[in-house]
């Protein structure tokens, strides 16, 4: 039986220009959203409004989930 077979063709990647960011902007970016709600099976001493502590961080319940996914992919190797 005859078929035909795509093959899939893809552009080459372009090189991403390097973006310098310092620790403090990167660090700012996940304190004191507005969509922040601590999550209280915490510490209430680590009510810092970061992120990290928020009943809603890596949920799908999180507004900003794609941004902590892109934060993911940019890890992973070539």
């Amino acid at each position: 039986m005859r078929g035909t077979v795509r093959i899939p063709v893809h552009a080459p990647a372009l090189p991403r220009e390097p973006t310098i960011v310092s620790d403090s902007d990167e660090e700012e970016r996940f304190i004191g959203r507005p969509c922040y709600a601590f999550n209280p099976s915490l510490r209430p001493s680590l009510d810092d409004t970061r992120c990290s502590h928020c009943r809603y961080y890596l949920t799908a319940r999180c507004p900003h989930i794609d941004e902590f996914l892109d934060d993911v992919e940019d890890l992973s190797p070539d």
